[in-house]
């Protein structure tokens, strides 16, 4: 059992101080530019395949790009949630966040973060059931059913924010204050309570860290019977599609789980490492997923052709 040792201090906290990441002075004007920098790119590159998918009829029709959708959108969300507070940080603005607003942010991150985790899994099994089940695929994953696992993707993540920040806030906050972190996630702020924090460890380390474990593992074999699927395909080309089709996906996939299942399976963990591990799966991995999508999808390069050549011709028509 661990407690803090402020214990006898009697005040509450209001607010919170997030000290952000430890950077080089002489580099926070070179580090503000490069987080704004990735934060639009995120933000535009997602709302790229977001727009492509609802205007091009051959992709919002299919499952797969549905997904997609759906994930360009979480990933602008869960970028908003946590890049602009992450670049103030470099900034001489107040590096002060309001308690409810330490609250709404450690809801968001957790709800997005794992309504996204549970629909890199969807899309796993999406995969599986077009590669290994070719013949069945339009009846095993249609439009309505893709709805509805999207929706409960939804739902538990929903579920998953509210239990996490319940738990966490209902402990007394007595001080000090400072949050050694660049967001307000449960490791670090538990680290402040002034209480025992052991149901709230136990509950990170199942909730968090073995249902993201449980959901990589889920992965990971949907793709060991694709790629035992793909090594029956006789042409090297129908293998070449396939293999290029699904690396994207377990790239992106990888990138994100691996650390998050490193920071949250050891939710105790003091380690400075913590912090640049986890702006990977929050910072890098929403700018990835339209970059690997987009330079590795030949539909998507071409629905991005068809909308391109289709307003040159309004265009020019006008």
């Amino acid at each position: 059992m661990r407690r803090n040792k402020n214990t006898s201090l009697d005040t509450t906290v209001t607010d919170f101080i997030i000290l952000g990441l430890p950077h080089p002075p002489n580099l926070r004007t070179l580090l503000f530019l490069v987080f704004f920098i990735i934060y639009i790119l995120t933000q535009l590159g997602n709302l790229l395949i977001l727009l492509t998918v609802w205007a091009d009829p051959k992709l919002h029709a299919r499952p797969m790009y549905i997904l997609l959708g759906v994930l360009s959108f979480l990933d602008m969300w869960l970028s908003s949630v946590i890049v602009p507070r992450l670049i103030l940080d470099f900034t001489p603005a107040s590096k002060s966040i309001p308690f409810g607003g330490c609250v709404a942010q450690l809801y968001f991150f957790h709800f997005l973060g794992s309504t996204q985790c549970f629909l890199y899994t969807l899309m796993a099994y999406d995969r599986y059931l077009a590669i290994c089940q070719p013949l069945r695929y339009p009846q095993l994953m249609n439009g309505r059913l893709c709805t509805i696992l999207v929706s409960g993707a939804w739902v538990a993540g929903s579920i998953h924010g509210s239990i996490q920040v319940t738990l966490t806030f209902r402990l007394p906050y007595c001080g000090p204050n400072q949050i050694d972190y660049f967001i307000c996630d449960i490791p670090a702020v538990l680290r402040l309570a002034c209480a025992d924090t052991t149901v709230n460890e136990l509950v990170t380390f199942v909730d968090i860290g073995v249902v993201a474990a449980s959901c990589f593992v889920l992965i990971l074999l949907s793709y060991a019977n694709i790629v035992h699927a793909i090594l029956k395909i006789r042409t090297a080309d129908g293998r070449r599609r396939a293999f290029s089709t699904c690396g994207s996906h377990l790239t992106v996939v990888t990138v994100y789980y691996v650390p998050c299942i490193f920071i949250y399976l050891r939710a105790g963990s003091k380690s400075p490492l913590d912090g640049a591990v986890a702006v990977f799966y929050t910072v890098v991995t929403p700018l990835l997923n339209p970059l690997i999508y987009t330079l590795r999808n030949q539909e998507v390069k071409s629905a991005l052709k068809r909308i391109a050549a289709g307003r040159g011709t309004v265009n020019e028509n006008k």
